[in-house]
């Protein structure tokens, strides 16, 4: 069904007939459809709807209680907010909204999960809904199709996940941590936290390539990303390859001492690996160095952290390497 859908009820001689054809045209269409009324009962409920969710029409026909073979937590199909005048919540229960608003009689695009009960999976549904109106102008149903689009998106994420990963270490790559970066800073903006960052860089990285090889060095740097994936492991922190042998750890809702604490540990745990590093001037294995910076993301932007935390690197490797430097107050 177009997501442009209009429809005129007739009123003449031979409508009852039209609309029995009808009702018969919808019951055999391969796509799931289903009907309400104006007060939002079901009219309609197909064969192929039926199929896709695991819920027969006479459990549904006649009811309002057609949410449930959708989702497991009450809450309208885009049909009801159609049919109850609610489509300007529409965006507020959808992922992916998509609509003409210059008129309310045009049809609304939508794309969400559902937690399908009765059938007992998940699946990825695009909808598409509209009102029909009578002669005079008055609703008197509205129709919903749906389309199962769960390979594409599992496909469209998978696709998504590997163009934002770092192919040697597996950490998020950089573009990746811009995106997330982004969001964060906006999330603790709102939430009122304080954001850390951390730059990690590989002391002497260049003498190990030279000394070690180069497929050796890429054992070093996926060794190193384990290591920070494993002590940032909380939900919402993020670890990325930032370039070459450096990586950046973010930290929401963390302040400057306990992303210190974060970094100490890195650094332990780095060393801990006792990774041979014979060229180093600053031990005999490999080990890091750390810049700490934290900030209000309400006073500055995104860039001046990052700055911050690098120059807090800068110092650390001034400074004798294998060592953790925390930045001033960032203005």
């Amino acid at each position: 069904m177009p997501n442009r859908l209009r429809g005129r009820v007739p009123e003449k001689e031979g409508a009852g007939q039209d609309q029995s054809f009808a009702i018969a045209l919808m019951q055999h269409l391969v796509v799931p459809t289903f009907v309400l009324d104006a007060e939002g009962k079901v009219l309609i409920w197909n064969r192929a709807c039926e199929r896709l969710t695991g819920v027969p029409a006479s459990e549904v026909i006649g009811t309002q209680d057609h949410g449930f073979a959708f989702y497991d937590e009450p809450r309208p199909c885009l049909a009801d907010l159609i049919a109850e005048g609610r489509t300007e919540e529409i965006d507020g229960f959808y992922s992916t909204y998509d609509t003409d608003a210059s008129s309310s009689t045009l049809g609304f695009h939508v794309e969400n999960w559902c937690r399908m009960p009765r059938a007992g999976t998940r699946l990825y549904l695009a909808v598409d809904a509209g009102p029909i109106y009578d002669e005079a102008g008055h609703l008197v149903a509205v129709v919903e199709t749906l389309r199962d689009m769960t390979v594409q998106k599992e496909a469209q994420i998978q696709l998504e996940q590997l163009a934002a990963k770092d192919a040697l270490t597996g950490l998020a790559n950089r573009r990746a941590f811009d995106e997330r970066l982004d969001a964060e800073w906006r999330r603790c903006q709102r939430g009122g936290q304080l954001l850390s960052i951390i730059m990690v860089d590989v002391d002497h990285f260049k003498t190990y390539n030279d000394t070690y090889g180069h497929p050796q060095g890429d054992v070093c740097l996926r060794s190193v990303a384990s290591v920070l994936a494993g002590v940032a492991a909380r939900t919402g922190d993020l670890v990325a390859r930032y370039g070459g042998e450096e990586f950046v750890v973010v930290l929401p809702g963390t302040n400057s001492a306990g992303a210190r604490v974060v970094a100490e540990r890195i650094r332990v745990a780095i060393a801990a690996l006792d990774m041979p590093h014979a060229a180093s001037s600053v031990g005999a294995h490999v080990s890091v160095s750390l810049g700490v910076a934290s900030a209000d993301p309400s006073k500055l932007a995104a860039a001046s952290l990052l700055m911050a935390a690098d120059q807090a690197l800068y110092a650390a490797k001034k400074l004798g390497r294998n060592r953790v430097e925390v930045a001033g107050e960032v203005p």
